[in-house]
């Protein structure tokens, strides 16, 4: 089923000991008379914006959180929303366009911009990793990276942290406690295959169950071709690309692997659909530059929304295009996704992503 999030199986001890909790507890609330049973807390939802635009917008709206006083970015239920990146010939980042610098296409068909910002939208974010068996010794470094990664990123990001082999681990939910971060990507147990597609589709699922912000991120870092998934890259990549679906930026550490142009090809393939970036270090200590690279490259993208001209229709695919030009400016590039399934979840065949504190790394 798509969305499902696995939970590793608790020992059967610690169930009936919770069972049996929760029993006397009921049991204490409906013997003793008057007593009523007080609502829970309830963590007030992180917002979605850190400042405001200061550029023009209709549909999307900014609008202040009152619990945290941080504007939340809301998207119209028919919008269609891209995070599109700008680069000049040079490969700069270009930040300084406005909203008729930007053209979007849908099936080769111009679309009204409803809305348009530029501002550091904070983002949920899983961060996946390969803990298989190769990638004991490349660990360390790689585990840098990727707190380096938060660090650099946007201090209301929510991250989560999944670890993979032949099953994918979900070890950190939802946080921006750096010192939770570091102790789930410190629970190496490198070991056998990489269920690749199997973690990121998993990843990408718990994204749109749970997360609370609208601009979401998958951070992959892998050693190898996927041996191991239910899922197929075609199929993985069908399922990362419905309407809201996440980018994904990949590190691909392939110096020793036995099919390294496959493996690259798939990465490839799955940043560019989604509108990421897929890079490929030649050496280990280019992981946390990299790292760095992408927290600035999600900080500095254009939020461009609209409805499409043509009703959604449920499972077609729809391409899209953005071309962006400017006075001043040379040739640009805009990367965004390439496309998305309009109103549609496809339907996962891996397995969801597990969870257990009595897991033993």
């Amino acid at each position: 089923m798509p969305g499902r999030v696995i939970t590793r199986q608790r020992n059967k001890i610690s169930r009936v000991l919770l069972l049996l909790t929760v029993i006397v507890c009921v049991a204490r609330v409906t013997c003793v008379p008057g007593q009523a049973q007080e609502p829970a807390s309830q963590e007030p939802a992180k917002s979605a914006g850190t400042e405001p635009s200061s550029t023009e917008s209709s549909n999307t709206q900014i609008e202040p959180d009152n619990s945290q006083g941080i504007p939340v970015f809301r998207k119209d239920v028919d919008e269609v929303m891209l995070h599109a990146t700008v680069v000049d010939d040079k490969q700069r980042i270009i930040t300084n366009l406005e909203r008729n610098a930007f053209t979007v296409f849908e099936d080769g068909k111009p679309q009204n911009i409803i809305s348009f910002h530029h501002i550091d939208i904070p983002v949920a974010m899983g961060i996946v990793i390969d803990n298989s068996g190769s990638m004991r010794e490349k660990r360390a470094k790689v585990n840098q990276a990727a707190l380096n990664l938060v660090r650099s990123s946007n201090p209301n990001d929510e991250v989560f942290i999944v670890n993979f082999n032949d099953e994918q681990y979900l070890d950190q939910d939802f946080t921006h406690d750096l010192r939770k971060l570091k102790e789930a990507l410190e629970k190496i147990d490198a070991r056998g295959g990489t269920a690749l597609y199997d973690a990121v589709v998993a990843s990408a699922d718990h994204l749109k169950q749970n997360a609370r912000l609208e601009k979401r991120v998958i951070f992959l870092v892998t050693d190898g071709e996927d041996n191991a998934s239910s899922e197929t890259l075609e199929q993985s990549v069908k399922q990362l690309s419905v309407d809201g679906g996440p980018s994904v930026y990949a590190i691909g550490i392939l110096g020793d692997e036995d099919h390294p142009k496959r493996a690259k090809k798939a990465l490839q393939i799955i940043a560019d659909r989604t509108g990421g970036i897929a890079f490929f270090p030649k050496t280990l200590d280019e992981v946390d530059s990299i790292s760095r690279t992408i927290a600035n490259d999600i900080r500095n993208q254009y939020a461009i929304g609209y409805k499409p001209s043509n009703p959604k229709k449920a499972g077609e695919f729809r391409q899209i295009r953005v071309e962006a030009k400017a006075k001043g400016h040379g040739k640009l590039v805009v990367r965004t996704k390439s496309g998305y399934y309009a109103g549609t979840e496809a339907a996962s065949a891996s397995a969801p992503i597990s969870s257990d504190s009595s897991h033993q790394h």
